[in-house]
């Protein structure tokens, strides 16, 4: 089942934002995610905000016609509230955006250049079911407008396929990545995950190869999580499969930075690498704290250190829109020390890494620390150096939110043991 949405405090009808938060965003861009939450089928390891045609039934609001009418409506409100100004990136993501007709999701788009700018060379990506898509569908969207495309491929492994409950065979992936790249895609990524119950090292590094045999622009690489509420979850709990084991996790991160790297890939954020040139920049933006607006059913939006979520249920956002109010189920207002807290836990995930400047000086004290543990590097002025004397410089110098080049930077032993890095330096 879907997770459940956060607390938080009440949301406006209107969907209007403080005045602070439309001042620091000024007459910059804006990304737009767009959430299309319908499925096939419900893998047994996702708790998205994602229905099957059986869950939503046949009640108004539950057709993909109300879905597309209301997301219209919503991109017509973020208008109102933010104003004309230039998408810098769109991503629409899922459930299973490719389910939609090629016109539905294209037009899904025009919908948002209707309200907001589209610069030329913007990045727009969608991902897509390997199963879900022909050649011709591809070619629509590359022609209505898309230039990225992500696969969700998981595995090259057929048994490891089917306790994700995913519905591609292996050699399906081959295929669309060709038919991607002779539509026109600018970039083509694979989606993998490892870890799976009953998955063994050799299995992770065939699904390594069979992704990096079609020489894609970038791939995303996630650690199983197995979610309560899940079918997973509940399969595990009753011993029918084994639970993901923490050490054979970090083992096939470890294989996937040794492969991805040879084969000319680099690291960017945890989870991802890319060719020079093809990371991902929408998912740049939410970790480097740019300001997002999230379209559709349990949708979250982040602008000016406002953070709010959408109502989760299709027809009840349909419902919501349709009465001309504000989907936004909730949202809260960070502080300044919330906003520090969290631009460490994202731009810590990052390759560039953290400025020393943002931590303060208790936290900036125990950077010797994790330094002597081999978990984090630093990099003083363009110079990197782990010298006593460079070390006291760059650390010594005052908090000031930015003014320096001085980082911290993830080692590899730091990227495995990312979050409990954070829990160690951050007050």
């Amino acid at each position: 089942m879907p997770s459940a949405l956060p607390a938080g405090d009440p949301a406006p009808a209107d969907g209007s934002l403080p005045a602070s938060a439309l001042a620091e965003l000024g007459d910059g861009p804006v990304s737009l995610y767009l959430h299309v939450p319908f499925c096939a089928t419900r893998c047994g390891y996702c708790d998205f905000n994602t229905y099957t045609a059986a869950e939503l039934g046949s009640a108004p609001g539950s057709s993909r016609r109300a879905f597309l009418d209301a997301a219209e409506a919503e991109l017509a409100l973020a208008a109102r509230v933010l104003g004309e100004r230039p998408i810098a990136t769109v991503f629409v993501g899922g459930g299973t955006p490719t389910l939609l007709e090629s016109a539905e999701l294209v037009g899904l788009l025009d919908a948002a250049r209707r309200y907001f700018p589209l610069p030329e060379g913007a990045e727009v990506t969608t991902e897509c079911n390997p199963e879900s898509v022909d050649a011709g569908y591809l070619d629509a969207l590359v022609a209505g407008g898309f230039n990225r495309i992500s696969f969700g491929m998981q595995s090259a492994r057929s048994h490891v396929l089917q306790v994700l409950d995913r519905t591609h065979t292996p050699g399906r992936v081959g295929q669309v990545v060709g038919w991607a790249r002779a539509a026109g895609f600018v970039s083509v990524s694979l989606d993998l995950i490892y870890g799976t119950p009953g998955e063994s090292l050799e299995d992770w590094r065939a699904s390594l190869e069979a992704a990096l045999a079609q020489a894609p622009d970038h791939v995303s690489a996630y650690a199983l999580i197995v979610e309560e509420g899940t079918r997973l979850a509940a399969q595990i709990r009753r011993g029918e499969l084994p639970a993901p084991l923490d050490d054979l996790q970090a083992d096939c991160y470890e294989l996937a930075e040794q492969l991805l790297s040879a084969a000319g890939m680099r690291w960017y954020e945890l989870s991802n690498w890319s060719r020079p040139g093809h990371e991902c920049r929408h998912n740049l933006a939410y970790w480097r704290g740019s300001p997002w607006w999230g379209i559709g059913p349990g949708a979250h939006s982040h602008v000016g250190g406002v953070r709010w979520w959408n109502v989760k249920h299709p027809r009840r956002y349909s419902a919501v829109l349709d009465a001309g109010n504000s989907p936004a189920a909730a949202r809260e207002a960070l502080d300044a020390d919330a906003r520090r807290v969290e631009r460490v836990l994202l731009e810590s995930r990052l390759a560039d890494g953290l400025a020393l400047d943002v931590l303060t000086d208790s936290e900036r004290a125990r950077v010797p620390g994790l330094l002597a543990r081999g978990l984090v590097d630093l990099h003083f002025d363009d110079r990197r150096s782990s010298t006593s004397s460079g070390l006291s410089e760059g650390l010594s110098r005052p908090a000031s939110g930015g003014g320096t080049s001085d980082r911290l930077m993830l080692s590899l032993s730091g990227r495995l043991l990312a979050d409990a890095v954070v829990r160690d330096l951050l007050d």
